[in-house]
């Protein structure tokens, strides 16, 4: 998901130091611990869309921060962070200190800054002309600051509200900025020096501030803080809880002993120290999102605007399920089970407070924003499911996952009822397209997101597969059938003589003429969504099988994939990206920067020849991901690309999510060691692995010699050991069986 236009909160305070915390004594050299590989700047510049940002915080937690600026090359700060409630936007809160003449204050004061340093739980910056080292360190729902100051002019403290109210009771700043869908974030603040003075004790409306006045040589200022969602008194409560004192050096060691905890819980040998990096880095950004809103057991709702109970089960959200649900809901299936149950539970929740009782498709702090096509929410609930988690109640969930297909609008971005668009599908069988000039008439259709008609059919089908194997669970055998026989629907656009799928007028007639690199306007949105028909050629993971069936068998599916990384752009890099700019870290027609293409390069295993996919993976990771600032192609989405180098760099993916399989790729470590969540362990051992040795000579699985190019989650559920031999030369027959072929839905007659 990559739209600048996502609308995103921040929430922002400058807070203050502890005392004896200088920039000369934050970064002393430690020994080498997991968390040292993680840099958070990779990936902060790219292409055309700014992929990731350097964040600090602890896993799925509430409270997280980065520098704000427009992006890594923005010249100043504006003041320092307090909070991200989302990913993107302006600040929120605002605090700033500043030394000079009164008149020359504002309510929020540009920084220009240097030698800044950011690791997943701290942070560090020289602010120049102010001449203050500032140093932070995070908590959970609590963060503090302690700044130095080296000139002595009078010091002001400045806390803006850009939309909301602030006060300052003698002690410490509270208040709160208001956000979208009646959704507020408050904080409580405390300084550890009180001020001499204070300029107007409250505040409201756009930009309303209070300033905090200190005597000059004031050298040392600390502050600590918390946040919530539900009022100012619980923020106070949540830093009493995790930040007692103001020693900011604790706080950090605290963080740093979380990361290393949380990053062992995958280790790796071997591989370069780019290639530890790149990984560590993906897997700290895997625990971005979603995060945990209970507050001592509470939670506010954005869903329902209330404050509930979470009756000792965390609730979870700000989840980008369009992103996450390929491979960062599976991987935290395997290594952080019992957080996946309850952020599933939390999906739940949702959809019981929600006006109409949908499965959610994209839950942000501030409510469900309906951001994307289909809903693959329902994948990432039969996949925790057939995978063995605990405490999933299908029964309770399913109803809620059906209404989204069957009562819920298809139309992209929409949160309305389903409507003449979903009627035509349900009936015909597609999303029916729009002819060049034919104005739009349907009232859910969004009007920038168009009607995305072959990328929703594709993706429904998808999900109407997804709905069939819980009915089938759930014993419900007409539901079973039906939804079994819909998830075939991407055979209704499939025009056999071109290979593509190819969007539909209403009386079922082939848009024509039509350009499978360039017809949809912008992001291909009119027929695809975001990607192009390359793309989206290839959007049927539940059923490889019939798409090599449709394509003509297994050596032309094959020359349809490398056609795909060779066809050129079409155009010049300019034009090509300025009607797709999703569309980037190409290879040919393949994009490595869009989470529709990440199964793609794992295709060959089903066609009989796993050695291309072996060959892909690691060159489509070493030149796309990269332990620097350009190392990441495209928007990193949540966790979601994040969670594709992961599973790729250890040697396996799962390409289906709701299936229990996952496809051997090819491992960039000697070995890897996993500890799953139910305490058991996985081990992928590759021997004679290096970065020629990249193929497949022979492998083993627990004990037994191994000719598939994919294993089942039964054959790790209790731990296991997959052995590879490599080499640098193609084994061209290991895998290439057709009964060792991962599986996939079939082959079904008309």
């Amino acid at each position: 998901m990559k739209r600048a236009c996502k609308l995103f909160f921040f929430i922002f305070i400058v807070i203050a130091l502890s005392p004896g915390c200088s920039s000369n004594t934050q970064f002393a050299a430690k020994p080498q611990e997991l968390v040292d590989y993680v840099n958070p700047y990779m990936g902060n510049i790219s292409h055309l869309l700014v992929p990731t940002y350097p964040t600090v915080h602890l896993p799925n937690s509430m409270l997280r921060v980065y520098p704000e600026r427009g992006d890594y090359t923005g010249d100043l700060l504006n003041g320092l962070p307090i909070a991200v409630t989302s990913h993107r936007g302006s600040s929120a809160f605002n605090l700033s200190t500043f030394q000079g003449t009164e008149s020359e204050l504002k309510p929020v004061i540009p920084y220009s800054y240097d030698r800044e340093k950011i690791t997943p739980y701290d942070y560090y910056v020289y602010l120049d002309e102010e001449e203050t080292s500032v140093y932070y360190a995070v908590s959970n729902q609590s963060g503090i600051y302690a700044l130095n100051f080296d000139r002595t002019d009078p010091l002001f403290v400045i806390l803006n509200s850009r939309r909301g109210e602030l006060k300052w009771d003698g002690k410490a700043f509270s208040g709160y900025q208001q956000l979208q869908n009646n959704t507020r974030i408050f904080v409580y603040m405390e300084p550890d020096v009180q001020p001499q003075s204070v300029k107007n004790e409250t505040a409201s409306g756009t930009n309303a501030h209070i300033v905090l006045s200190y005597p000059p040589n004031t050298m040392r200022l600390n502050l600590r803080y918390g946040i919530s969602f539900i009022d100012a008194e619980q923020a106070k409560k949540n830093l009493a809880r995790e930040i007692p004192d103001f020693d900011a050096k604790a706080v950090a060691e605290k963080g740093r002993k979380v990361w290393n905890e949380i990053l062992g819980k995958i280790k790796v040998d071997g591989g370069s120290e780019n290639d530890r990096a790149v990984f560590y880095t993906s897997l700290y950004r895997t625990y971005e999102r979603p995060v945990c809103i209970s507050e001592d057991g509470r939670y506010f709702s954005a869903f329902d605007g209330n404050i509930h109970n979470d009756n000792g089960t965390p609730f979870y959200t700000d989840d980008w399920i369009w992103d996450t649900y390929r491979a960062t809901h599976p991987l935290r299936v395997l290594i952080e089970a019992d957080m996946e149950s309850d952020i599933l539970n939390s999906f739940l929740r949702m959809a019981e407070q929600m006006p109409e009782f949908w499965w959610p498709t994209f839950p942000e702090i501030t409510g469900d924003s309906r951001r994307m096509n289909s809903n693959h929410g329902i994948a990432t609930v039969i996949d925790g499911y057939i995978k063995g988690l605990e405490n999933i109640d299908l029964a309770k969930k399913y109803p809620a996952m059906r209404n989204a297909i069957m009562k819920k609008t298809l139309a992209p971005w929409s949160a309305k009822p389903s409507g003449e668009l979903d009627r035509f599908y349900h009936e015909n069988g597609y999303i029916p397209a729009l002819r060049e000039g034919e104005k739009e008439t349907i009232p859910e259709v969004h009007g920038f997101e168009k009607r995305q008609p072959v990328a929703v059919t594709l993706g429904t089908a998808y999900d109407q597969w997804c709905l069939a194997q819980i009915a089938k669970e759930l014993g419900e055998m007409e539901d079973y059938a039906y939804f079994l026989q819909k998830s075939y629907n991407y055979r209704n656009l499939y025009n056999a003589e071109t290979g593509f799928f190819h969007p539909k007028d209403k009386q079922g007639n082939f848009i024509e003429p039509f350009d499978y690199k360039f017809s949809g306007g912008m992001g291909a949105r009119e027929y695809y969504g975001e990607n192009n028909a390359w793309t989206y050629r290839w959007d049927v993971q539940h059923n490889v099988a019939d798409l090599i069936h449709l394509m003509g068998g297994r050596e032309k599916f094959i020359q349809n994939l490398d056609q795909t990384f060779r066809e050129p752009l079409g155009r010049s890099k300019y034009e090509f990206y300025a009607q797709l700019p999703d569309q980037t870290g190409n290879v040919g027609q393949f994009s490595m920067a869009n989470e529709p293409s990440l199964h793609i390069p794992y295709l060959y295993n089903y066609a009989g020849e796993p050695w291309k996919t072996q060959k892909r993976i690691r060159k489509l990771v070493t030149e796309w991901f990269r332990n620097d600032l350009m190392g990441v192609p495209g928007d990193e989405d949540g966790g979601g690309m994040s969670a594709f180098v992961v599973f790729s760099q250890m040697g396996f993916y799962p390409v289906t999510p709701g299936s229990p399989t996952y496809n051997i790729g090819s491992p960039f470590f000697d070995e890897v060691t996993m500890q799953l969540g139910n305490g058991k362990t996985l081990r992928i051992v590759a021997q004679n692995n290096s970065e020629n040795n990249k193929y497949i000579q022979s492998a083993r699985l627990n004990g037994k010699e191994w000719t598939k190019p994919w294993f089942s989650h039964e054959d790790i559920r209790n731990g296991g050991t997959l052995e590879l031999v490599m080499g640098d030369k193609a084994n061209r027959s290991w895998g290439t069986a057709p009964q060792d072929a991962p599986p996939s839905e079939g082959i079904k007659n008309n």
